[in-house]
């Protein structure tokens, strides 16, 4: 065998073991996915409710996601952030419509998975991003993830004396509305509360959960859910979890 010879039987052998370590690492090797607190895009943490969102999507897809700022189980936390994909959502400016896409990565920012642009042509920001990002997940629901057990290929990571411990969940401080009754009116996308004057106070979109919502109320966004029998919405001010309780009628 001539000497190109062998150089072209190595370049070959080599691209076939980098097409082999590429088609290993793929969804199904990863049971946990972490979605940021923002968005590039966006201006605020979980602006629109998007973050909070992408997060109750992929736990649809089967995926065990978790926020950024959550409590992270053993295999997530410290030096364990491989055993992890990183959701980010990407934004395409459009005329006269939005477009937002669903980029996965592992902990090297690699690309892993990439679905199909999602697009919506609301005109109010709310139910524009929100459409667009269920339509963005149309691709990956169509992809039929499913865990496989396998360890995903994982950078080297450096050595501590000992990890963090994982953040305690946030305490919220607790504002009672009183009995002052709320009524919800459903539309396409969920409902929106109005109060007896009658006027609109709190917009309420639908999630994959029953009773969770992400809710709007013009000045403050977080998600309005159900807990012992009460409606509470959580949202944060000032850098402090703020947990209101509403008197809801449906």
């Amino acid at each position: 065998m001539t000497s190109i010879h062998i150089k072209i039987a190595a370049l070959l052998l080599a691209m076939s073991f980098a097409v082999t370590a590429h088609s290993q690492n793929t969804i199904n090797n990863y049971k946990y996915v972490l979605v940021p607190e923002r968005f590039d895009f966006l201006k605020t943490d979980d602006q629109y409710g998007l973050n909070m969102r992408t997060k109750l999507l992929l736990q649809q897809v089967g995926f065990t996601a978790f926020m950024t700022n959550e409590a992270l189980p053993a295999e997530v936390a410290g030096n364990n952030k491989c055993n992890a994909l990183k959701a980010e959502v990407v934004e395409k400016k459009k005329f006269l419509s939005t477009g937002l896409t669903l980029l996965l990565k592992d902990c090297q920012g690699t690309i892993v998975y990439k679905g199909e642009e999602g697009k919506s042509r609301e005109k109010e920001w709310q139910a524009a991003y929100s459409e667009a990002l269920t339509n963005a997940f149309t691709s990956l629901n169509a992809a039929q993830y499913k865990y496989d057990g396998t360890t995903a290929p994982q950078a080297s990571q450096p050595t501590e004396s000992a990890p963090p411990a994982p953040a305690a969940p946030a305490q919220p401080v607790t504002v009672n509305e009183g009995q002052n009754v709320l009524y919800a009116q459903a539309n396409g996308n969920g409902y929106q509360l109005i109060d007896t004057t009658p006027k609109k106070v709190m917009t309420l979109l639908k999630t994959s959960e029953q009773d969770h919502f992400i809710a709007n109320d013009d000045v403050s966004q977080g998600i309005v859910f159900r807990k012992n029998g009460e409606w509470l919405f959580e949202y944060y001010k000032d850098d402090k979890l703020v947990s209101r309780k509403l008197n809801i009628k449906f």
